[in-house]
Order: structure tokens, then C-alpha cells, then sequence
């Protein structure tokens, strides 16, 4: 019974993308035309928000997916917990682990979706659908190549990636064991993230955001049943969380293609993808060093993390509560420069770099609307807000002060992610790359060596926040110029 079970959720779900999709491609040609530089319809103000907000809902989709399953985990039954033979805190370092080991891995697909949503975007302000088809086909090609490495590299290297987080030796068996199950769908998940962002350049990103609630419905219904063994379902634990985020992945891979392949989309594939080195080489000259901008990033943030370890449990438990509440401000950012990386890679195709240059500081002033409000909550409210978070009066009291300094940085913060994403629509991917090797590594690091002896946690905030306010400065720097707007893609 729980086989058929299982079956029937899988089947529900599926169906019901399908169903979707049936819409998608109505929804395609209504966004296009309405966020399409020629001629540009509406207002700039609307058609910045209308990019905006879907893609603010696909991460907050994200984020309350990854908060379910830790839930999950973190409260395994005790039932579960003796047939498992571990607990809810092993459980939850080795999804945590496991977790983050994927993202660094996703870096693949973000330099290749950076790449093709520039080109994509360009090509549609230009009104050549030839090359849009053309970067379309060899970016899937190149999304679903860096999902096999990914998942060669996940199956295969999963066990040293525990080794290079030393992680303990009740952790590291179920942290590799996430990995290798998120091996399998890794090639559905290169398409997913790469039809989403070819999607994005055409200005589409309400699919994005309805492909997302296929995928995470399903994830979040399976860790229901798997992780704890519902209805008779078989007790999984981390293996349980593993297969849900698996099985969505696959799903959105297959309904991404699905909706490319659909006769009214914006984007269709037409013909069975050949190999086009010149695209190829296009492609990966935006997009690699996005991913090289990522890993450069990640290493810098190990180094700071392992000066706040030092502080001790409290402290830590404070920055890290600090770091979830802050990452809510990211949602509009990001929402927002995919508004900007869009309308400027299309503007700029339509040779209109005044309105490229008219869209993004639009979209500057939405995001620091947005994030302002809540960097004054973050201001007026930290103790509030981390008790949302955490009961430990220690750790609120610890984590207070910090999230105070988060608070005035919003803003600059909030023209860091739009001015970036600007640059990334130009093409200009290789100044964000810059700016992440000296800001973190020159700014944050040093600072942080300093005054967290002197000011502990609070120090390691101001050395965060300076950190991202230069590179808000710095990428406002950039766009004021005029180099971005010579870039050839």
C-alpha cells in the first residue's frame, strides 16, 4: 500500500504540472509582448515589476522549501530516531551539509544560466529569434553536461566532501548519503535551472515561478511521507528528505523541456540541438565567470566563518539566526535584478541604451523601497525578530546589535544585487567577479580579523555589512560608466 501510495502523490503532482503547462504557454505570449522593448507596453514601472515579483516569489519558494525540510529532519520521531538508528541533530548536519555541498555544485548551472539568459535577452531586444533559438539549444546542452559532472562529482566525491568539512563521524555516512541520492536528477536539474534562466531572458518569469511550485509541491509532499514513514510509506529519514528534493528536481527538469518544446511558448525548441562551438564559447564567455565569481565568494565566506566558530556556541547561533533573517532582504534584491538583468540585456539588443540605463535605475529605487522598509524593522524590532527565530534570550540578546547594523546597509545592499544584475544583462560579468575578489577578501576577511577580538560578534557584522556596501558602491561605480555598454555578446 505505501508503493501505491507514493505512486498515486507522484503521479497527482506530475499531472497537475502537466495541467499547468497547458496555461504556460498563454501566460508565455502575454509576458513577452508585455515586458518586450519593441515597443515597450506599459509603464517602466510595471514592467519592472512585473519581472520582479514572480522572481521574488521563486526564491521565497526556495527558501520556505529548504525550511520544511530541515524542519522535518529536526524533528524525527522518536520511533523514527530508534529504527534509524540517529537523531534529529545528526540528521540535520548531514542535510545541512549535504545541502550546502549542492549549492557550491549549482555554481555549474549559474554560470551557464548567466550566459544564456544575457544572450537570450539581447537577442529578443533585437527581435532575432534565430539566435534566441540558437542559445537556447546550446545552453541546454551545456546545463544538462554540467549536470552529469555534477552528478559524477556527487556520487563519487561525496564522501571526501564530508572529509573536507570535517564533518563528525555520525554526520559524514548521511551527509554523503544526501548527496549520492541528489546525483541522480543532477542532469534534470542542470535543465531546470537553465530552461528557467533562457526563460528569464525572454522575460518570462511567471513560469519560472509556476514550474517552481510543481517542483517544490512535490518535494515538500514526499519529505512529508518519507522522513518520518507516513501511511505506511517506509521510514527514510535523510534519505527520505534526499529523495523528495530529488524526485522535484527531476520533475522541473522534465517539465521545463515540456514547456520549451510547447508550440505557443516564447522560447520553443523546434529541432533536436546540435552542437554550435561559436554559441557554445558565447555562452560560457559571460557565464563562467559568474560561477567563478560564486566559488571565489563561498571561499572567502569558509575563512569568516571559521573566526566566528571561535566565539563560541552562542555567539555562532546568534550570527547564524542574523544570517536567516537577512537573507528575507534578499528576496526582493534578487527579484529585482532579474528585472534588471532582462530589461537591460533586452534594451541594450534594441540598441536603446538610455532606456537600459532608465530601466535598471528603476528597478534600483523599487529594491531600495523594499529592502528599506525592512532594514527600519531590522533597525527598530531585532529583538522581535530573532525571537521569531529563537526562544535562547542569550542568543537574541547576542544577535541584537548585529542585525541593527544589517538594517543600515539595506539599501546599499539593495544596489549591489540591481546593479550586478544589470551588469550581468550587459554581459559585463566579469566586473562582478572582480568585486567579489576585493571586497570579501580585502575588506571583509581583514576587518574581520580585527575587530572580532575587539568587539566580537558585532565586529564581524560591521566587517559583513562593510563589505557589502563597498560592493554596492563599486558596482553603481561600474554601471555609471559606459564600458557595459560596449560589450559584445
Amino acid at each position: 500500500m505505501g508503493n501505491i501510495a507514493l505512486g498515486y502523490v507522484g503521479y497527482t503532482t506530475f499531472t497537475c504540472g502537466i495541467a499547468c503547462i497547458s496555461h504556460v504557454s498563454h501566460i508565455n505570449m502575454a509576458i513577452t509582448t508585455l515586458v518586450s522593448p519593441t515597443p515597450f507596453v506599459g509603464s517602466r514601472r510595471r514592467r519592472v515589476l512585473t519581472l520582479a515579483l514572480p522572481a521574488v516569489g521563486e526564491q521565497l519558494l526556495n527558501m520556505l522549501v529548504g525550511l520544511v525540510d530541515v524542519f522535518l529532519v529536526g524533528h524525527l520521531s522518536l520511533q523514527a530516531a530508534a529504527q534509524l538508528g540517529y537523531g534529529s541533530a545528526a540528521a540535520l548536519a548531514g542535510v545541512g551539509l549535504g545541502g550546502y555541498v549542492i549549492w557550491i555544485v549549482t555554481t555549474l548551472f549559474m554560470a551557464v544560466g548567466a550566459g544564456a539568459t544575457a544572450l537570450v535577452a539581447r537577442a529578443t531586444g533585437a527581435n532575432d529569434p534565430a539566435t534566441v533559438q540558437r542559445a537556447t539549444q546550446q545552453a541546454l546542452i551545456l546545463g544538462l553536461a554540467m549536470g552529469v559532472v555534477a552528478g559524477i562529482f556527487c556520487w563519487f566525491g561525496a564522501g571526501w566532501s564530508m572529509e573536507l568539512f570535517k564533518a563528525a563521524p555520525d554526520v559524514a555516512p548521511l551527509g554523503a548519503q544526501f548527496l549520492q541520492i541528489a546525483a541522480w536528477t543532477m542532469p534534470l536539474s542542470g535543465l531546470l535551472f537553465v530552461g528557467n534562466a533562457v526563460l528569464r531572458g525572454v522575460g518570462n518569469t511567471t513560469t519560472p515561478l509556476l514550474l517552481m511550485l510543481a517542483v517544490n509541491g512535490l518535494n515538500i509532499v514526499l519529505a512529508l511521507l518519507l522522513v518520518n514513514g507516513v501511511g505506511g510509506l517506509p521510514v527514510l529519514g535523510v534519505a527520505g528528505s534526499g529523495w523528495a528534493a530529488a524526485a522535484g528536481r527531476g520533475l522541473g527538469g522534465v517539465l521545463v523541456l515540456l514547456v520549451l518544446m510547447r508550440q505557443h511558448s516564447a522560447v520553443r525548441l523546434r529541432s533536436w540541438p546540435r552542437l554550435d562551438w561559436d554559441m557554445l564559447r558565447r555562452i560560457l564567455r559571460i557565464g563562467v565567470p559568474t560561477g567563478g565569481e560564486q566559488f571565489v565568494f563561498q571561499a572567502a565566506l569558509v575563512l569568516f566563518s571559521r573566526q566566528i566558530t571561535g566565539l563560541g556556541t552562542i555567539a555562532y547561533a546568534a550570527h547564524n539566526t542574523v544570517i536567516t533573517i537577512e537573507s528575507v532582504s534578499f528576496l526582493p534584491g534578487f527579484g529585482f535584478a532579474v528585472a534588471a538583468t532582462t530589461l537591460v540585456g533586452q534594451t541594450l539588443g534594441a540598441k536603446d541604451q538610455a532606456e537600459a540605463r532608465a530601466s535598471t535605475r528603476e528597478a534600483v529605487l523599487q529594491a531600495v523601497v523594499f529592502m528599506g522598509v525592512m532594514g527600519l524593522l531590522f533597525i527598530s524590532v531585532p529583538h522581535l525578530l530573532m525571537r521569531l527565530l529563537v526562544n535562547d534570550p542569550a542568543v537574541v540578546a547576542a544577535g541584537a546589535n548585529s542585525l541593527r547594523i544589517v538594517g543600515l546597509i539595506q539599501p546599499l545592499l539593495a544596489a549591489n544585487f540591481v546593479f550586478s544584475g544589470g551588469l550581468r544583462g550587459a554581459g559585463d560579468t566579469r566586473f562582478p567577479l572582480l568585486i567579489k575578489i576585493i571586497s570579501p577578501w580585502l575588506v571583509r576577511l581583514p576587518l574581520a580579523f580585527f575587530l572580532i577580538p575587539w568587539l566580537g560578534l558585532t565586529g564581524a557584522w560591521i566587517a559583513v555589512s562593510t563589505d557589502l556596501a563597498l560592493q554596492g558602491v563599486l558596482s553603481w561605480w561600474r554601471f555609471r560608466g559606459n564600458a557595459w555598454e560596449r560589450i559584445d555578446v
